[in-house]
């Protein structure tokens, strides 16, 4: 699982440590992880096997033309670049994705579970105050659903 939040260095060849809880995540065949542009966001997202098997499997359920099978092969596998540990746990990012994210000198990688996405860090700020609202809302939302159901059904 890919859990916790870390600010990194990105040097100028766009290297960028890959923290050693989420390289453990990723252990197998394939020494790395699968990145590409975030669906949800605007960020890469990545992870490994398991991540780039769940898409595929999406995918693959949509019938050939259907416009959003087109659309996932579109972002998701033709935006992918799978990317190898270096000796020192470091990624190379494709030039691309820091461009279309603005990735420079510093990075946030965010463990989502079964994923992580890698952000510039003022994206981050501000993409974590709005995450925090939404989920106090939703929340409270929820909440007062349950109680609904809760007061409905004694009655």
């Amino acid at each position: 699982m890919f859990l916790s939040t870390f600010e990194k260095p990105l040097d100028a060849k766009r290297r960028l440590v890959v923290p050693m809880e989420f390289r453990a995540s990723v252990s197998g065949p394939f020494d790395g992880v699968f990145c590409f542009p975030s669906i949800e966001a605007d960020c890469i997202e990545g992870g490994g096997k398991a991540l780039y098997d769940r898409y595929q499997a999406v995918i693959e359920e949509l019938d050939v033309g259907d416009p959003l099978r087109y659309s996932l092969e579109f972002t998701v596998l033709g935006g992918m670049a799978q990317l190898s540990f270096d000796t020192a746990g470091r990624v190379t990012l494709p030039e691309n994705l820091c461009q279309m994210f603005g990735l420079t000198d510093q990075a946030v990688i965010v463990g989502l579970g079964d994923r992580f996405q890698i952000w510039r860090p003022d994206a981050f700020h501000a993409e974590r105050l709005r995450q925090r609202q939404s989920a106090r809302d939703g929340l409270a939302a929820l909440r007062a659903q349950q109680r609904q159901a809760r007061m409905g059904g004694a009655a």
